[in-house]
């Protein structure tokens, strides 16, 4: 996969955190920034799922009145 280089400027506390929790980990800050923004971007996406889960497990009976429980035919 091609790569894109991005400049960032953060405060130097922000930057050394960076720093040890990349060397923490054994990997180089951009590999440590670059894991964190697909982390970040993931969640998103799981967080939304939870949250359609949870409006399903909510609502179950008003669509089961609705449209019928799951595997039953609607008169």
């Amino acid at each position: 996969m091609a790569k894109t280089q991005l400049n960032v400027r953060v405060d130097e506390a922000t930057a050394e955190v960076a720093r040890e929790r990349a060397l923490q980990r054994g990997m180089s800050v951009n590999r440590y920034i670059e894991e964190l923004v697909r982390k970040d971007a993931g969640e998103v996406g799981h967080t939304f799922v939870e949250a359609a889960a949870d409006f399903m497990e909510q609502y179950r009976t008003v669509f089961d009145e609705e449209f019928g429980k799951e595997g039953e035919a609607r008169s």
